[in-house]
């Protein structure tokens, strides 16, 4: 079925079911005559003109089967279907600058629009029926008729279906809102409208009061009728706003609510008792009034004091709270709060000696504290960078004191990696030919890692090139290193160093060792590791004499830094000396072993990250 025919259809029926429900006597009694008339206001704030629609087809059926008169059923269905719209202009209506949004009570201000707009369409419709019946009847005895019997009736209908209907409506979602149009819209002339529409709706009370003749009466009801319709052509301009979170004051009125309810039903049924044991013979329009009177004055004994006290509760408790949460949306990553709007509107309650000020309090520290906390974060994080850029310098600075080109001739052939755990390491390697017949290999490990270790390992390598153009004994070499690094070594920091020199036409190799790894040699296609003298590790001791050793070199020499065989994967194993040397016996070197070894390594220690240096050298002799 199309939605607007729903709309239209689901007013009808409800208005003839509540007529034949609430006024059978037989049935439910409770001082009630036409109490469909409420839901005029339900189905037009609801379901705007189509519920309007529904409701005025509903009455007109209703009316035709209480005998009403055409011309009746004419006039009171037109302002009826305008009362019952004017509920949903009223509701979209921008009052005080607040959202728009589909009727919800879920704040003091909505519940007062709420019950404000039942008050001013209970008016309009209680002043224009009488005086057309009046005018119609041609009298001033109504009898069953009276202006405060029918607004009391539409208002207690209106009030207790109202409540219902809103929160099934926010159940199933049946409900009509207005779109939005591009229009210019003089609010001046529409505001003038509607307090011209009050106005006069006012003075006819009075005069209705005051008992002036009907024909003024009538003048007055058709002013109101033309204002009214005048007033529901303002277009809608608003856009719907939908909340994005309940509310703890919309909690409250809920239950607040639902108690108003119950004292309600109580009322009517009181006010029935009460009126069958005072007089069962007195008319229709003084039971209603007594009973209606009745219901309402116990309403409003606790509904006002009650409105009170939700309104203090949400003026000093609820709109702080409310305050704080809009933190919220200042909040982003690793950026600042703009806290000046914030911490403003905080103030507010600074002052406030109870959980409200204290809050208040908490909220203007932690901000202050976490902008300060970010500042220095984003001082540490240009420092970051300005160290980061420094250590890439450092590090391309210390790549440049390696070599990068193999030497390859027809005497030999040399090459060699390092790579740092860090963005620089304390581990190097260097060779370089002296002259046309000596060949220099050095390889050193620096204790510690990063910025420190790198500067000793440059330091240590400039000295021994300074040496080597002086002195060619090994052992003399590092005696001279040591005593310079132990002179100059306030962080006690120690190097270990092998350095070797190689001749190609003896083919001899003379080397010194200060506390290095052994080296790998092949003998008769085997490696092995070279039994040499180790000595002690450099800037540790001053003055120490090292030992130059001499061998024979025919074949393949591996040095290495303990990194590579201190390589340790997730079960904390390491890869050591023993793996090391099975990898060398049983690969089978064309050229360069390097690759192939770090490939093993890597597929040893995994995902492991690696936290020491590694630096290799490979020599092979032609």
């Amino acid at each position: 079925m199309n939605d607007k025919l729903k709309k239209i259809l689901v007013p009808f029926i409800l208005m003839i079911l509540c007529e034949m429900i609430l006024s059978s006597t037989d049935v439910l009694d409770l001082g009630l005559y036409c109490p469909h008339i409420g839901l005029f206001f339900v189905c037009g704030l609801l379901l705007g003109p189509y519920g309007a629609l529904g409701g005025v087809l509903g009455h007109i059926v209703l009316s035709i089967m209480d005998g009403c008169a055409p011309l009746e059923i004419v006039f009171s269905s037109i302002y009826s279907f305008g009362v019952s719209y004017l509920a949903y202009k009223l509701w979209y209506s921008d009052f005080r600058n607040q959202k728009i949004m589909k009727p919800k009570l879920d704040n003091i201000y909505h519940l007062t629009i709420f019950i404000s707009i039942i008050i001013l369409c209970g008016l309009i419709f209680s002043i224009v029926h009488e005086t057309l019946f009046s005018f119609y009847f041609f009298t001033t005895d109504l009898k069953e008729y009276s202006t405060i019997a029918l607004f009391l009736n539409f208002i207690n209908i209106a009030f207790i279906t109202g409540i219902i209907s809103i929160w099934i409506s926010k159940k199933i979602d049946f409900i009509e809102t207005p779109k939005t149009q591009n229009k210019q819209v003089n609010k001046k002339l529409y505001r003038i409208l509607f307090y011209s529409l009050l106005i006069v709706t006012v003075i006819a009370l009075i005069s209705k009061i005051l008992g002036v003749d009907k024909q003024i009466l009538l003048v007055e009801t058709v002013l109101i009728g033309i204002l009214l319709f005048c007033y529901l052509t303002k277009p809608f301009v608003h856009k719907i706003e939908t909340p994005d979170r309940d509310s703890i004051i919309e909690d409250i009125i809920q239950k607040f609510l639902i108690i108003i309810l119950v004292i309600s039903f109580l009322g009517m049924i009181i006010s029935h008792f009460t009126y069958h044991i005072i007089d069962i013979d007195v008319n229709l329009t003084i039971y209603v009034m007594q009973g209606l009177l009745l219901t309402d004055a116990i309403i409003i004994l606790s509904f006002i004091p009650g409105m009170i006290i939700l309104r203090y509760t949400e003026k000093r408790v609820i709109q702080p709270l409310s305050s704080f949460s809009e933190i919220k949306k200042f909040i982003k990553e690793n950026e600042k709060i703009e806290s000046e709007g914030l911490v403003k509107l905080y103030s507010n309650y600074l002052n406030e000696k109870n959980e409200i000020g204290t809050l208040a309090k908490s909220y203007t520290e932690l901000i202050n504290h976490n902008n300060h906390y970010i500042e220095n974060i984003q001082k540490i994080e240009g420092e970051k960078e300005r160290i980061k850029a420094e250590l890439d310098i450092a590090s391309k600075i210390q790549d440049a004191n390696l070599p990068h080109d193999a030497i390859r001739n027809e005497n030999y052939y040399i090459t060699g990696y390092s790579h740092p755990a860090k963005e620089v390491g304390g581990d190097f390697f260097d060779y370089y030919e002296l002259d046309d017949d000596n060949l220099a290999i050095v390889i050193g490990d620096v204790s510690d890692k990063g910025v420190p270790a790198a500067l000793v390992a440059m330091i240590t390598q400039f000295i021994i090139k300074q040496i080597l153009t002086q002195e060619r004994d090994p052992s003399k070499v590092l005696y001279l290193i040591n005593n310079l690094l132990y002179e100059n070594n306030p962080e006690a920091m120690f190097v270990s160093l092998w350095l070797g020199i190689y001749n190609k036409n003896t083919k001899k190799l003379k080397f010194s060792n200060a506390g290095h790894t052994l080296p790998l040699i092949k003998k008769d296609d085997t490696f092995e590791y070279l039994d040499v003298y180790r000595g002690i590790i450099l800037a540790i001791l001053e003055d120490f004499e090292y030992k130059t050793e001499e061998i024979t070199l025919s074949n393949e020499l591996i040095l290495y830094t303990d990194g590579i065989t201190d390589a340790t994967n997730d079960n904390d194993e390491c890869y050591g000396e023993d793996r090391l040397l099975d990898f060398f016996n049983k690969i089978k070197i064309d050229d360069d072993p390097i690759n192939p070894l770090l490939n093993d390594i890597n597929n040893f220690i995994g995902k492991q990250e690696q936290f020491d240096d590694m630096t290799l050298i490979y020599l092979k002799i032609k």
